[in-house]
Parts: C-alpha cells; structure tokens; sequence
C-alpha cells in the first residue's frame, strides 16, 4: 500500500479544519490523503439508482467536496476518499496501523457535538499505533488572529528512549522548515522549598542535570537534521503546565504516550491530557515505547 496520511470525516468544522492541516502536511511529505468517513449504516453500493433514493448520498458528498476543496487547494496532491461500513472508533484504530499518521478534529474542553470528538478520539488517541494528530477549528470567539505559528514544540521526560517521538517532531519541523523547541518540565521537589521560596542550590542542580541530559538526548538528531534550528528548554514547573506555556503560537505541539502492555487498559498521562485539553495549536500524540 501506498504510504499515506489518513483523515477523518464527520462533515464538523472541526473535521474539516483536520482534513486542511492533514492536506498542507501530506504535500510537504509528499504522502498521499486519505479520507475516511466510517458509519456503520453504509449499505453495499447501488448501482445507477438517484440520488434521491441513493441511502449513502450523503457520506459520498461529505467525502466529495471535501476532496474537492482540497484538491483546488494542493492541486498537486493525490487524494482518495474512503466510505467504510464499520463502528468509528475501529475504523480509525485500522486506518491509523495503515498509515504514517491519523489526523482528526478536536473541540479541547467544549462540549462535544460531533461523532468523531469526545467518546470516539481519545480512546484512538490512547490506543493507535502510530501518531495521531489533533486539530482545532478557528473559533471567532477566541478574539483576534495570533500572529502565525512558526515553531514545532516538542515534550521530552528524558526517561526512556524519545526517539519515536523526536524523530516524528524533527521530521516535521524539517517538511515545514520550522525550527524545533524541545522541552523538559520538572517541579521543584519539597526538600527544596523553604520558607521564603526555593533552594537556589538545588534548582541550579536540577536545570543543571536536565540540561545535559536533554542536549545528549538532542545531539544525535541535530547531526541528523543540520537544517533544522533547534532550541532546548528547562522549565522547574509541573511538565503539564510546562509544555502547555511553551507551546502558545506553536504550530504544532508532539506529546509522547507510551504504548500500553498486554492486560492493561490505555491511558494518557498528564501531558498528553492537559495539551489535548488546553492547546489551541495542533497536538500530534505519538506512541513510544
């Protein structure tokens, strides 16, 4: 098969702002889009019957003016829709095995209004096999345009091995040609707080020891990527809020989750929760070991 990037439909504005974001990027790694609309009422295909009395009228227009649109938009890129007759949330757990990454729209914390959102996504989030990626629409509600995002904003713990996630943010700060920020959030810890703040000796120690070991993290992919302009921060905050305040005007956010054993049912921990929840960028949860 064909390498390709999946998208899913629902025809909300928050899914076709994913299917947008998911065109842009599959041009710029020159991946064919594929969009899905799942519903399990989708009957065997008619043959030369009317619209009127055709039962998956509306899931072919959905699919086709989508695909429309965005090939007027990337005239270049090769677009394929795809009607699946299967409960939603398995047809993106396949999609997404099928595909170098899964794109769907996300309200964050307002209230849940589309199929694909909410009792859907984050399961598929908490259990794909590859990167799923998370797009809001533009509300006029949250005031004026910011200025345009040039940054990729990557989390690190710096316990494991990052290099699923690092190599899935290092690729697309260079398709993009963005620079890359990585950062580590790390909270002081209570022997170092005292009455008027905080143990000075112990937070320079700590900054100290993350640095080191997030450029060793970074090393090997910044001799990889030489066009990529790379930046690294440490931040002595819970890594929740850290990386939610790193990644204000990010183009993209790249949270980690880690894939869960056989027996134990998926989750997502604190930082991919509180940037799924908050950002209004786009959030790219990429699974690693």
């Amino acid at each position: 098969m064909q390498p390709a990037l999946t998208v899913g439909l629902d025809g909300s504005p928050e899914s076709l702002a994913a299917a947008r974001w998911a065109a842009d990027e599959a041009e710029k790694r020159k991946l064919t889009l594929r969009l899905l609309h799942a519903w399990p009422l989708l009957v065997p295909e008619p043959t030369r019957v009317p619209p009127e009395v055709d039962q998956n009228y509306w899931a072919k227009r959905l699919v086709h003016t989508a695909r429309a649109e965005l090939q007027t938009r990337h005239p270049g890129l090769s677009v394929i829709g795809n009607l699946v007759a299967d409960d939603v949330q398995n047809a993106l757990l396949q999609a997404a095995s099928e595909s170098e990454m899964l794109v769907l729209g996300s309200r964050g914390l307002e209230p849940v209004a589309s199929y694909f959102l909410g009792d859907v996504s984050m399961p598929v989030v908490a259990r794909a096999e590859r990167p799923v990626v998370l797009v809001r629409a533009e509300s006029r509600e949250e005031g004026p345009s910011p200025a345009p995002a040039s940054r990729v904003v990557v989390a690190l713990k710096l316990r494991g091995s990052p290099d699923d996630l690092l190599d899935f943010a290092f690729h697309t700060a260079a398709a993009r040609g963005f620079p890359l920020l990585a950062v580590h959030g790390r909270s002081v810890p209570l022997h170092a707080r005292v009455p008027w703040g905080v143990d000075h000796d112990v937070t320079e120690e700590m900054t100290r020891d993350a640095q080191q070991r997030l450029s060793k993290a970074l090393r090997p992919w910044r001799e990889k990527f030489p066009q990529v302009e790379v930046a690294d921060s440490i931040r002595l905050a819970s890594p929740a809020k850290a990386v939610v305040q790193a990644a204000e005007g990010a183009a993209l956010l790249v949270v980690g989750r880690r894939q869960h054993r056989p027996g134990l049912a998926p989750h997502l921990g604190p930082v991919a929760q509180a940037a799924i929840h908050h950002e209004r960028c786009p959030v790219a949860v990429v699974p690693h070991g």
